[in-house]
C-alpha cells in the first residue's frame, strides 16, 4: 500500500457517515432550502470529518500494540506498518489544528462545540475508554456534540427532544458495538481491550433494551409535543415514526442475527433495507416540513 493510500485509509472515511448528525438541525429548522445555512452545515461536516480523523490517528497511535493483536484492526495502516508512526503523529497535529481553526472561523459557537468534542475525544483515547459505562457515554456524547454543532453553526435553537433522541440513539449504537466486540474476540476480549472484561453479553443486552425503548418513546413524544406542533404547524410528523421503528428494529436484527454492529456505519451502509428506510424517512420528513 502506498503512503497516500495508507494515509487516506487511516483517516477512516467510512466513519464520516457519523457526521450526518450535523444535518438534523438544518432539516428541522426548515433551512434546508437556504443556500447560506446549507453551505455552512456542509462546511461544518467537512470540519468534523477531519477533526474525527485526527482522533482516529491519535487513538491508533496509542493502541498500536493492542490493534496488532486484534483479528481485523491489525490491518489498519499504523498497526500494520504501512503508515510510518512519525507521519501519523504529523497528520494528527495538522488535521486537529486545521479543523479546529476552521471551526472557529466559521462560527465561534461552533468552534466551542468542536473544541469540546476534541478535548473529550482526546480524554477518551487517553483515559476514559478504560472506565466502564463512561467509555460508552463518551462515544454517545460525541454524537450529541455533532448534533449541537449543526445547530450552532447556523445559529438556530435545537429541540431538547432531538438532543435526547441523539443521545439515546448513540448509546444504542455504542452498546451494540461493545456487544459485537465481546462476541468477536471471545476469550481474547480483555487482551485487546481491558474494559471489555467489565461487560457481559447479558448486561449489554439489558442496556440495549433500555435505550431502545427510551429512544422510540422519546421520538414519539417529540413528534406530538405541543412545541413541535406549534413550530411546524402540523401534527403529521408522527407519520415518520414507522421509519424510526423499522430502522431500530432492523439494526437489532443486524446485531443479533447477522452478528454485525462492530462498525455501525458499515452495517447500515451495506444493508439495503436500512438504506432504503433512511432515504424514505428523509423524503417523508422533507415533504411534511417543507410542503406548507
Amino acid at each position: 500500500m502506498s503512503i497516500p493510500r495508507a494515509l487516506f485509509a487511516e483517516m477512516r472515511p467510512q466513519q464520516w457517515t457519523k457526521n450526518v448528525l450535523l444535518f438534523p438541525a438544518l432539516l428541522f429548522s426548515q433551512n434546508l432550502t437556504k443556500w447560506r445555512e446549507t453551505s455552512l452545515v456542509l462546511a461544518a461536516f467537512g470540519v468534523f470529518c477531519f477533526l474525527s480523523s485526527s482522533i482516529y490517528f491519535l487513538n491508533d497511535l496509542l493502541d498500536i500494540e493492542n490493534d496488532r493483536a486484534h483479528p481485523t484492526k491489525c490491518n489498519r495502516p499504523l498497526a500494520s506498518g504501512a503508515l510510518p508512526i512519525k507521519l501519523g503523529i504529523a497528520a494528527f497535529i495538522v488535521f486537529s489544528v486545521g479543523s479546529l481553526g476552521t471551526a472557529w472561523w466559521l462560527n465561534p459557537h461552533f468552534g466551542i462545540v468542536a473544541t469540546v468534542y476534541f478535548i473529550l475525544q482526546v480524554a477518551y483515547s487517553i483515559r476514559l475508554k478504560h472506565l466502564v459505562i463512561l467509555d460508552v457515554s463518551c462515544i454517545a456524547a460525541g454524537f450529541v456534540l455533532r448534533t449541537i454543532g449543526g445547530a450552532e453553526v447556523i445559529g438556530v435553537e435545537i429541540s431538547s427532544w432531538l438532543l435526547i433522541c441523539a443521545m439515546l440513539l448513540s448509546l444504542f449504537l455504542a452498546f451494540g458495538k461493545r456487544r459485537h466486540e465481546l462476541i468477536l474476540l471471545e476469550d481474547g476480549a480483555t487482551a485487546h481491550r481491558k474494559i471489555l472484561g467489565e461487560y457481559s453479553i447479558e448486561l449489554l443486552d439489558q442496556m440495549i433494551s433500555v435505550v431502545t425503548a427510551a429512544t422510540v418513546v422519546s421520538y414519539l413524544f417529540y413528534t406530538v409535543a405541543p412545541e413541535t406542533v406549534a413550530k411546524f404547524h402540523t401534527k403529521n410528523l408522527i407519520y415518520t415514526s414507522p421509519f424510526v421503528l423499522y430502522g431500530i428494529f432492523r439494526y437489532l436484527y443486524l446485531i443479533h442475527q447477522k452478528q454485525l454492529g462492530g462498525s455501525p456505519e458499515k452495517a447500515l451502509l451495506n444493508d439495503p433495507g436500512s438504506i432504503i428506510n433512511l432515504l424514505l424517512y428523509g423524503l417523508v420528513s422533507v415533504i411534511i416540513l417543507y410542503s406548507r
